[in-house]
């Protein structure tokens, strides 16, 4: 299972850096291939969704059927640590999940924002260049 919470991991962190990229200014020149690159990557991204939906329900499954240690008096001190511990890391997951589809939304509206920003800006241009 780790492996998922790994790769998950990493798209979340491309999409934030691409995202970061495209918003940072300064980078003109390198924004058009940037801008090609992230256009080319929303589509597999996508595949993103339905493996985030799909590790919420490993989450729901495994806060479902785990074992029930509510106080540290009704199981011993190693099991109430390791409850505890199940808790920590589905609520870090949970997290990632939330992270990973936020910045893939991110990464989608702003890729939409920068090439509609550079249409505009080659039609400002061209009609500059007709008058």
């Amino acid at each position: 299972m780790a492996l998922e919470w790994v790769m998950l991991s990493y798209a979340a962190g491309a999409e934030a850096i691409m995202v970061l990229l495209l918003t940072v200014p300064g980078l003109d020149p390198l924004r058009k291939g940037l801008i090609s690159v992230t256009n080319s990557l929303l589509k597999p991204f996508l595949s993103i969704v339905p493996f985030c939906l799909f590790l919420l329900l490993d989450i729901y499954w495994k806060y479902e059927t785990r074992p029930s240690c509510e106080t540290a008096n009704s199981c011993s001190p190693s099991e109430y640590l390791r409850h505890q511990k199940s808790i920590m890391k589905s609520q870090r997951n949970a997290l990632l999940i939330g992270a990973a589809l936020l910045f893939y939304w991110l990464l989608y509206s702003v890729t939409g924002l920068v090439v509609r920003l550079d249409q505009l800006k080659n039609r400002v241009k061209k009609l500059k260049n007709d008058d």
